[in-house]
């Protein structure tokens, strides 16, 4: 048994979400929120290496000592599959392995909005799934594609780095490829996803501008594409995509993205009463005024598309959060920090929940 098990173990046991180990610290672990020790002793350079290059193939570690930064997927039998960064720092080596539930859990577990199962029921174009790291976008996408192989014979290609969730077999079949493992970058095999025939097609990061290109060109092609970006909101996430190519492309870009956007769906994780985390959700779904709206660059506009949206089940953030303190899901104090408009949150307050208010 390799010897990083008994600590991904104990994290586990201990209700953690992620493990960090840095030369010079004890082990810890992320609990409820925080980080906290699990063990007394600092680990030692030697001994996170062989934490490491136990778990770890000749080629990745080769990889890794050769460009300081790896992604990998590690599973403990039995237990739990990790999403694991290995990396170098001021002290030298550190890890951290994010935990990846081994059950992919439904829209009913995860008390999705019935919204997104729109998105599942499209034929063509892209659909982003956007928030920061952490904010619980992998089980998110894992619903709708565990949804969609539930109710639909489709051909899914999931291109992801590493593979988080393995999907078993049901009315679809999926086929993982993990960048690095399977194929050389994101970009790669999008151009091969082109060529194999696809009905839906996931891309786990749309960081570089090659693979947003290539994803935009798969959704407008007739493939339905998933995607992720770290944006909080759907303005956002249109400008991120459009500003992130040169100027002199970006006419044609809001013309392409017009044509095949089909939503956009921003997520974020609140402190939950008593305990726990409460998802909260912005829902941009396909409207009629939605094309010209990104066309013309009238980005700001995508709010009132959205306001006026709500009998189809779109939302804003800043309503969502103001639904879940009225629910009694979170405290108002969550809701003003998450959210964009603070004069909404601002009577919502009790005395002394904000030491200065913005």
């Amino acid at each position: 048994m390799p010897a990083i098990d008994q600590l991904l173990r104990t994290t586990v046991e201990k209700g953690g979400s992620d493990l960090h180990l840095t030369v010079g610290l004890p082990p810890k672990a992320r609990i409820a929120g925080a980080l906290q020790p699990i063990a007394d002793e600092p680990l030692t350079a030697g001994t996170i290496e062989k934490f490491l290059k136990e778990i770890c193939s000749e080629k990745r570690w080769a990889d890794f000592l050769e460009h300081h930064d790896l992604d990998l997927a590690y599973e403990v039998p039995g237990l739990a599959r990790f999403r694991g960064n290995f990396l170098y720092n001021h002290w030298g080596l550190a890890a951290v392995f994010r935990q990846i539930p081994v059950k992919i859990l439904s829209f009913d577990d995860l008390k999705l909005p019935p919204a997104l199962k729109k998105y599942c029921h499209l034929t063509e174009g892209l659909v982003l799934v956007t928030g920061p790291t952490g904010s619980g976008k992998s089980t998110t996408l894992a619903a709708m594609i565990d949804y969609i192989n539930s109710n639909f014979s489709k051909h899914i290609i999931t291109i992801e780095d590493p593979i988080e969730f393995v999907h078993p077999v049901k009315k679809s079949v999926i086929l993982h490829r993990e960048v690095g493992e399977h194929t050389s970058s994101f970009a790669a095999a999008l151009k091969g996803a082109m060529r194999h025939d696809p009905d839906i097609v996931l891309v786990g990061e749309m960081r570089e501008l090659e693979t947003i290109k290539l994803a935009l060109g798969c959704a407008s092609m007739g493939m339905l594409v998933f995607g992720t970006l770290h944006t909080n909101n759907a303005p956002k996430t249109i400008d991120r995509i459009i500003n992130a190519f040169p100027a002199d492309e970006q006419n044609q870009v809001r013309v392409m993205l017009a044509g095949c956007l089909a939503g956009v769906v921003s997520q974020l994780l609140c402190k939950r009463l008593p305990k726990g985390r409460c998802a909260v959700h912005e829902i941009l779904l396909q409207h009629e005024a939605l094309a010209n709206t990104i066309r013309s660059g009238q980005i700001a506009n995508i709010r009132a598309i959205i306001e006026g949206g709500s009998a189809e089940g779109m939302i804003t953030m800043d309503q969502c959060l103001i639904n879940r303190v009225q629910d009694g899901s979170i405290e108002a104090k969550e809701a003003y920090m998450k959210g964009t408009n603070k004069a909404l949150f601002a009577s919502m307050l009790k005395p002394g929940d904000l030491d200065v208010k913005s």
